[in-house]
């Protein structure tokens, strides 16, 4: 009997927008009340998907500044990304979809960026799939929690508001180019397995990638372009000849028709 396929996934986001507690949720089926880690230890347990095993391997990551060094360790050998931020916190939501990074420098060869994820993801791990998740989906619907918390900002899949730039979960979805875009919570379990099915959906089933068409105005350049090669070879070709024609016609080698 064949060995499982191993999947390894890293949850990455910022610090306390529910990584870890959606990790919590999802192997124990329980939501922690009491005492919730900084990050999760590594779990690994046989899943099955649409009839596919899979070896699943979940690797917990701390968003916080002071992880910034170490936290691309955890990249290496990723299969699939599960990059969360918090339906409640609209810092969360827009350090994902800022696409370049504020602060960069170098640490052992290597960049080191603050709070923008898709950057950081790019850079450390290219061409790895990335699963979009919007966590607290409870809360988000608790009226009493926003009047408990006038700072917090509902980010819900409707919302476009442009004098903020925000942008709903499909839109940010297409902007970072994430494989899927799923919104759960932890307490309630709700969507929680869903999370991790599409991840390891993402690795076995890859999208299709789609070719880029060429806009028209792109495809008209490039006619303009040969265009205008063609002629400069076809002016120095009748130049060419028309030098020959002179010099045959005007310039006549010595003997030639003499008698």
């Amino acid at each position: 009997m064949s060995a499982s396929r191993f999947i390894k996934c890293v949850t990455v986001g910022d610090g306390a927008v529910g990584k870890t507690c959606m990790l919590i949720s999802y192997t124990s089926n329980t939501f922690p009340t009491d005492y919730v880690p900084t990050v999760f230890d590594n779990f690994s347990a046989n899943v099955v998907v649409d009839g596919s095993t899979v070896n699943l391997g979940l690797w917990d990551t701390a968003g916080q500044e002071d992880y910034n060094r170490l936290r691309p360790l955890s990249y290496r050998g990723a299969d699939v990304f599960i990059l969360a931020f918090s339906l409640i916190s609209k810092a969360s939501y827009e350090n994902i979809s800022k696409k370049h990074a504020d602060t960069c420098f170098f640490f052992w060869g290597g960049s080191v960026f603050d709070g923008q994820w898709i950057p950081e993801l790019r850079h450390y791990a290219p061409g790895i799939p990335v699963v979009l998740v919007g966590t607290k989906l409870d809360l988000r619907e608790d009226k009493q929690f926003f009047v408990d918390h006038p700072g917090a900002v509902p980010i819900t899949t409707a919302q476009r508001n442009l004098t903020s730039d925000l942008l709903k979960g499909e839109e940010l979805k297409k902007l970072i180019g994430a494989a899927a875009y799923i919104e759960c919570s932890s307490k309630t379990q709700q969507n929680v397995k869903a999370v991790f099915d599409a991840a390891i959906k993402v690795v076995l089933q890859p999208p299709k990638q789609k070719k880029k068409k060429k806009k028209r105005g792109q495809k008209n350049c490039s006619i303009f372009v040969m265009w205008l090669v063609v002629t400069l070879i076809l002016e120095e070709l009748c130049g060419y000849a028309i030098d020959l024609f002179y010099r045959f016609i005007f310039v006549k080698p010595s003997g030639w028709f003499d008698m």
